[in-house]
């Protein structure tokens, strides 16, 4: 079984640039999976979040890309629009050794022209939602004679979204005589049908750390509804928690939490479907770069974002099934760490606790009262971000950004955190002391000779 990615067939430049990326070592999922994958067969790979997957098929896509050959090569189909926007950026710094990769998202809740557009001036690589994907086939009349590869990432939460029909759709615009790959968190019966009407003879991969019982710590709490948000303070401090994801299943609900937590003096972010595309974008970036120590979200934040380093996941409402419940918890415990689950339960949804118990025989009830709340512990970022009026579109790349902080502005490389650099717009994660020197010095110097707006997020 492969262990490094030096192991790999791949040229002397991919082999730097996975270098660069720090990645040396492979996660379970790439060991097992990449083999077959670059062997050209079908493959089914269980896996849970957060197990390093996009690589293990992104990777594959970059190695078989011909960039001489300006057509759609490879298709991956992806639940949300978050999801497909970071497999595309995955794919993009994968592939940064290539000149000229064009990848090309295509979801819904952004307008549909401009995408018409970027699909006429061509692509290698398109990363997209079913329903998006089939609207451009319907509209657009794109056709995919030369695509080589179809991936389906989180099969299962497409499914539960009610895409089945839309895939096998635009599975009939593929060619047959393709690779295709589906990776899933889970494995039920609608994935082995879907597995057998789009796969061929697929290899079956499964790690073995799919939720493993012992990575994450499960505790719930009989809490009357009154109680919860107040409850809440003390879970934070009583585990010194430094990132915390609560999930509650409406946005009103979210709405009112966001408020009342932060009456009471803490920093929050909040992720639901009322927020247009730039708005989620800006506040999944901000919580990933651990600006905000804590973000309240519906399910929409339970998939498909990979955001490590959440170190509490709060179940404010129960999940309305044992599946969503799992993709809830899956949040923390990323990559092999530890992570901590908490879940309250009023009277009035306590039947929901029932099939969660049926599959998990690790949960844990213990009594609030007996909670520490250490008062003298504050929950707190530890960055603060810099945003800048300046992308893709303008050539502004994370190199430029992080030279005119250090040898511009005279900050140390240790004071800057991640860089997220999208079409208009950069984030730009810096550590809170220095972030006034950081935006004074960004505004009166320049980035690659330009002047941009730089504001404090």
């Amino acid at each position: 079984m492969l262990k490094k990615f030096s192991d790999l067939p791949l040229d002397k430049e991919f082999l730097k640039n996975l270098n660069s990326l720090d990645f040396i070592d492979m996660t379970e999922i790439q060991s097992l999976s990449l083999k077959d994958i670059l062997d050209k067969k079908d493959v089914i790979a269980q896996a849970k979040t957060g197990s390093g997957k996009t690589v293990a098929f992104s990777l594959p896509i970059v190695q078989n890309l011909d960039v001489k050959k300006y057509r759609i090569q490879s298709l991956v189909l992806a639940p949300t629009r978050e999801l497909a926007n970071q497999i595309a950026g995955e794919i993009r710094k994968l592939s940064r050794h290539i000149h000229n990769v064009k990848v090309l998202t295509l979801c819904g809740g952004v307008p549909f022209k401009p995408q018409v557009a970027s699909l006429n001036h061509g692509a290698h690589i398109v990363v997209g939602t079913p329903g998006r994907i089939l609207q451009h086939i319907h509209e657009t009349k794109v056709d995919f004679p030369d695509v080589n590869m179809l991936i389906f990432d989180e099969a299962d939460k497409m499914l539960d979204m009610g895409f089945y029909d839309d895939i096998l759709k635009i599975v009939e615009n593929i060619p047959k005589k393709r690779q295709t790959l589906l990776f899933s968190a889970t494995y039920e019966k609608n994935i082995e049908e879907l597995s057998s009407n789009v796969l061929n003879n697929p290899s079956f991969i499964q790690c073995q750390s799919v939720h493993e019982k012992d990575v994450i710590n499960q505790r719930f709490y009989k809490v009357e509804e009154d109680y919860k948000t107040s409850f809440i303070p003390a879970l934070i401090s009583s585990n010194k928690a430094r990132s915390v994801l609560i999930f509650c299943n409406t946005k009103i609900k979210c709405d009112e939490l966001t408020q009342d937590l932060m009456d009471s003096g803490l920093d929050i972010l909040t992720l639901h479907s009322d927020l247009d595309q730039r708005e989620r974008d800006e506040t999944i970036i901000l919580f990933s770069n651990k600006s905000y120590p804590i973000m309240i979200a519906t399910d929409v934040a339970s998939r498909g974002l990979h955001i490590d380093d959440i170190d509490l996941v709060i179940n404010y409402d129960i999940a309305r099934d044992e599946m969503v419940h799992t993709h809830r918890i899956g949040r923390t415990a990323r990559a092999g760490k530890n992570g901590l689950s908490v879940t309250l339960v009023s009277k009035e949804e306590a039947w929901k606790t029932d099939v969660i118990e049926e599959k998990f025989d690790d949960i844990v009830y213990e009594d609030f009262q007996k909670i520490e709340d250490a008062l003298s512990y504050k929950i707190d970022a530890d960055y603060r971000t810099v945003f800048i009026l300046g992308g893709k579109k303008q050539k502004v790349r994370a190199g430029d950004i992080l030279g005119a902080l250090t040898a511009g502005v005279g900050l140390d490389k240790n004071d800057i955190g991640k860089i997220d650099i999208l079409e208009f717009v950069s984030y730009v994660a810096v550590k809170k002391q220095v972030i006034k020197k950081a935006i004074n010095g960004l505004n009166k110097g320049k980035i690659k000779g330009k002047s941009f707006k730089v504001f404090e997020k």
